[in-house]
């Protein structure tokens, strides 16, 4: 039997809609809840199994994906919010009550500097852009997953059309490998 990935994945994928605007998303708190509006849609979506990223109570993988930084405001409850690891790329900021994170942000040089990494599933709203791919699969492995449940997990995201990888997608790490090249001094014409 396939273990619980996460709810988004294990209940069947919900398309998403390409118009939808954004939203807002919501910490887990009872009360005085953090609130963060997104003025638009993810790009990217997808299950994460690294060790990093908030992941709902039994679920294996979170979801997540990114918004340009300027699609990002906290509106509500902002100073309930802390950075998780201030030495991590990806600076998660996190409920100091309950501990879900709101959006994640890079300010170091990085290719993915000026995109926020956010958990649509902290929004009520629908139509936010389904999850469209698996990464960082093994590194379930190093949370205490047993290995010899890798095969039905990579089968389970496979059963609802998403690719598996141990990195991020093939577009994605082409975007990284791109970057290096060019602060190595590669020019590349027609990007």
């Amino acid at each position: 039997m396939a273990p619980s990935l996460h709810p988004l994945v294990d209940n069947g994928i919900t398309p998403g809609s390409s118009s939808f605007a954004g939203g807002k998303l919501r910490c887990h708190c009872a009360s005085d809840k953090v609130e963060v509006t997104l003025s638009s849609n993810v790009a990217h979506n997808h299950a994460c199994g690294c060790s990093k990223c908030w992941k709902p109570t039994g679920s294996l993988f979170s979801i997540v994906g990114v918004v340009p930084r300027d699609a990002v405001s906290v509106t509500a409850n902002a100073s309930k919010l802390s950075i998780v690891d201030k030495e991590a790329t990806i600076q998660r900021n996190a409920c100091k009550d309950c501990g879900v994170h709101l959006f994640g942000r890079i300010e170091k040089d990085h290719p993915f500097k000026g995109l926020d990494f956010v958990h649509v599933e902290l929004s009520d709203e629908q139509g936010w852009q389904e999850p469209q791919f698996a990464a960082f699969v093994s590194s379930i492995i190093e949370q205490g997953t047993h290995p010899n449940q890798m095969d039905d997990v990579r089968a389970k995201f496979k059963s609802v059309g998403l690719q598996t990888y141990d990195v991020l997608s093939p577009p994605l790490m082409d975007l990284i490998s791109t970057f290096t090249a060019q602060k190595a001094g590669h020019i590349f014409s027609n990007l």
